[in-house]
């Protein structure tokens, strides 16, 4: 099965590299401005040839005037007098661009290991120690993004800590709502899920080892989620309040627990990858899953076999235009173009965020391809384990798969969107890919290969906007936020609005 996309929002570094940057020496360099101008250069190519969310930000739609940016970044370099005020000017360069992924990154290379390396756990007598063992540990803020919890007539129905997913329930104005919490799509962040997955693969008679947990461990998380869900619906609450405040990411859980949220079919978003090499073993990898999901029987059914080799064919031949140079993506840095115009963005159309197909209705392809063309059937048991009201509770540090999750939710007319406009990450990387180090002053970026469009065709990295804005005003506590939170919430249930 395919490695999981990895969405999670690269944290920022300081503005300075730290250890590579001060004042007039770069490793024992002195300043020298043609360098930094080389290292610009040499930067703005890395970004043509693999940047997915240049043509975006080259477009009137992006939000950054992309040629006004170089001409600052250059004449910033131009004054600059040493190099801690070169590196400044490309470190605001990078800021410009809005976007989450596209940050400093330390150097890769080889690390040094000592032979007295301790070896890596791979089994324990008991859940709770294997998984600590493993690396499972709440790492994000587990309480709600706004304190519900301090507002009179609410009642905790899970703590988040001792049962996963922290949740609770509230009257307000003599209606009730359900407040639900996820901290992060990442299971390592949820010991509990690790503990129940570690406990089922023992009760059928499976070594619990961490990579037989870590091969059950989303569909577990997916199991705990609906569980929690089903709770609070039995406590009879009207609508639903998704906390997704805060929540920088994690993997295709994103995606797959939107179904979890309806019992309409979900369309997963499409996906867009650089044309470039950094995309071909991402494509390498669907061709060995579709390939091993083709050779698995003699005799599919006739819908499994056509869709099999349709998928086969796609990503053999979006792998070949990956190795091929479409064109030149210098004019980002000369015009803008509108959005879905320019015949040159070096973006090739690779699926969709769920797979080859983008819907599959459950128990149409053969069980045993299926996850292999559609990932999201790990979730098809649980298909509308909530189908009320549902707001998403976002804020400005909501990014990356949490991005995802909430376009996907809203694009899909299952919720409406309350809070503030997500981060704006978008896809990141759907290859490990290693950072790109410019060659003078060896500082490191990542830069993200990937686009998840918009039902209305716009890049995902644009953030989400809410549909009923509740930022907090100038001098007011987060508990009045929260109960403002509240009151609109209500007010558009009572108005009747539609999702």
């Amino acid at each position: 099965m395919r490695r999981t996309a990895i969405l999670t929002i690269v944290a920022l570094l300081p503005f300075i590299a730290i250890g590579w940057v001060s004042g007039q020496s770069i490793g024992g360099e002195a300043f020298t401005r043609d360098r930094w101008l080389d290292d610009y250069a040499y930067l703005k190519r890395e970004l043509e040839r693999s940047y997915s969310h240049l043509a975006w930000f080259g477009s009137q739609q992006g939000g950054v005037d992309l040629p006004l940016l170089d001409r600052t970044t250059r004449s910033a370099l131009e004054r600059a007098g040493d190099n801690a005020q070169a590196s400044a000017a490309i470190t605001a360069f990078v800021s410009a661009f809005h976007d989450g992924h596209f940050a400093p990154a330390a150097p890769s290379g080889p690390s040094p290991r000592s032979s007295a390396e301790p070896p890596i756990v791979e089994r324990a007598q008991d859940a709770r120690t294997a998984c600590a063992a493993f690396g499972y540990a709440p790492l994000t803020r587990i309480t709600f993004s706004l304190p519900f919890e301090s507002l009179s007539g609410f009642r905790l129905v899970s703590d988040g800590l001792t049962s996963s997913f922290r949740a609770g329930v509230i009257e307000w104005d003599g209606r009730r709502l359900g407040v639900l919490r996820i901290p992060r799509f990442r299971p390592a962040e949820f010991p509990g899920v690790c503990e129940s997955a570690w406990a089922s693969l023992r009760a059928r008679d499976i070594e619990p080892t961490r990579s037989a947990v870590l091969g059950i461990v989303n569909a577990e998380w997916l199991r705990t989620l609906a569980a929690r869900l089903r709770e609070l619906r039995d406590q009879r609450i009207i609508a639903l309040v998704v906390d997704v405040g805060g929540n920088g990411g994690g993997n295709d859980l994103g995606d797959w627990a939107v179904r979890l949220f309806t019992s309409e079919p979900v369309a997963s978003a499409p996906l867009l990858l650089s044309a470039s090499p950094v995309a071909i073993p991402y494509f390498d990898e669907q061709l060995a899953d579709l390939q091993r999901a083709r050779n698995s029987a003699v005799q599919f059914p006739t819908l499994t076999r056509t869709s099999l080799d349709k998928a086969i064919a796609d990503f053999s031949q979006r792998k070949l235009a990956a190795e091929s140079i479409p064109c030149d993506m210098s004019w980002v840095w000369r015009e803008q173009r509108a959005w879905g115009t320019s015949p040159c963005t070096r973006l090739i159309s690779s699926g969709f965020m769920s797979g080859a197909l983008d819907y599959v209705k459950p128990g149409t392809i053969d069980a045993s391809a299926v996850r292999a063309l559609y990932w999201p059937a790990i979730a098809d048991s649980l298909r509308g384990a909530w189908i009320g009201s549902t707001y998403v509770l976002t804020d400005a540090n909501t990014g990356s798969a949490a991005e995802m999750f909430t376009a996907l939710m809203r694009d899909r007319g299952i919720a409406k969107i309350v809070g503030t406009r997500t981060l704006g990450s978008g896809c990141g990387f759907m290859v490990n890919d290693i950072p790109i180090v410019l060659p003078h002053s060896r500082r490191a970026f990542r830069i993200p290969n990937c686009v998840r469009l918009r039902a209305d065709g716009t890049d995902e990295v644009a953030g989400v906007a809410p549909d009923l804005p509740t930022a907090a005003q100038p001098g007011e506590s987060a508990r009045s936020v929260a109960a403002r939170t509240l009151r609109t919430i209500l007010s558009d249930l009572a108005a009747g609005a539609p999702r």
